[in-house]
């Protein structure tokens, strides 16, 4: 099994295409030592040809082209994208699946039940699709039954339902529904190796951690380093946990958890932070906070990086 970081960064990117923080200025000076980043989505394949997408980022055309794996061109009009599954309904997830209107079949598009009725309401990207390539709603259930992906053989993917928000178009947006949000434990058969997938996570509840000390390697929420990040940079009037996100410093933070979870799984977890927003400085890889990672070692993800199980 493979598994393809195509977009590493939270919503907006990095830099953002508005923000003059310290981070996004650097960058774009080249005064810090930082790398550019698109906003978050991974890939998964089971024989490096035909792909499963998991979130379809804004920048999702300039992510097929900075990766040959999802063009293979065996005919005129072709993509190893086989598929489609989006963890929820927010704009950093979905709006790429515009981008695949020319399709010339219906894209297999796989979201619970409250999402897809958010992609066919408040966001209705379903009803826009179905007057180009139209899709094909499959149903993600939260029994714990593993989705089979015709195009993954030999791979499992059980979807978790997670505590965190809908997008503020969501109807439910103050009253959250199971399904708005999920994460992924996506399981080799032949290895046995697992991964668990959640770039937004807002608690850690108990069938989360269980899934969490099963994995072999962690993809998740890195998105701010503390909790009041945003407001003390003038930015915004919301916390970490106002948006459904896990702070990553402090008690009870990401740290904190991966910690002890490699302590209590009886086996080596590879613990990687993804979607990371722009103002956060583990961005920065020489800074205090990234050294502080390093110490627990806690990796940040990068567009480009590639994983075999």
């Amino acid at each position: 099994m493979k598994i393809k970081v195509l977009g590493s960064s939270a919503g907006g990117g990095f830099p953002q295409w508005n923000c003059n923080c310290r981070n996004c200025d650097g960058v774009r000076r080249g005064t810090l030592k930082a790398t550019r980043r698109t906003q978050s989505s991974i890939a998964v394949s089971a024989n490096g040809e035909d792909w499963l997408l998991v979130n379809a980022s804004p920048d999702l055309l300039a992510q097929i082209a900075a990766n040959p794996e999802l063009q293979p061109a065996r005919r005129v009009r072709d993509s190893g994208i086989a598929a489609v599954l989006v963890m929820d309904a927010q704009i950093d997830h979905v709006t790429g699946l515009l981008m695949l209107r020319e399709r010339d079949t219906p894209l297999p598009l796989y979201a619970t039940d409250v999402v897809w009725q958010d992609l066919c309401s408040g966001f209705p990207v379903g009803p826009i699709l179905s007057h180009y390539c139209g899709v094909e709603h499959r149903p993600i259930a939260l029994d714990g039954t593993p989705l089979a992906l015709a195009a993954l053989p030999g791979v499992e993917i059980e979807a978790l339902p997670l505590s965190s928000k809908a997008p503020p178009y969501s109807p439910h947006r103050h009253a959250p529904e199971r399904g708005d949000n999920i994460g992924l434990l996506i399981t080799d058969q032949a290895s046995g190796k697992r991964v668990f997938y959640a770039p937004g996570l807002g608690a850690l509840e108990p069938h989360v951690l269980n899934a969490m000390r099963s994995a072999d390697l962690l993809l998740v929420d890195g998105t701010l380093w503390t909790g009041d990040e945003m407001i003390r940079l003038g930015l915004s009037k919301k916390t970490a946990a106002d948006m459904g996100h896990l702070q990553q410093s402090g008690p009870g933070g990401m740290i904190e958890v991966l910690d002890s979870l490699a302590h209590d799984a009886g086996h080596e977890i590879r613990k990687v932070l993804i979607h990371i927003n722009n103002t956060n400085p583990i961005l920065v890889e020489d800074s205090t906070e990234r050294g502080i990672l390093s110490e627990h070692g806690i990796e940040v993800a990068r567009d480009g990086m590639t994983f075999e199980l």
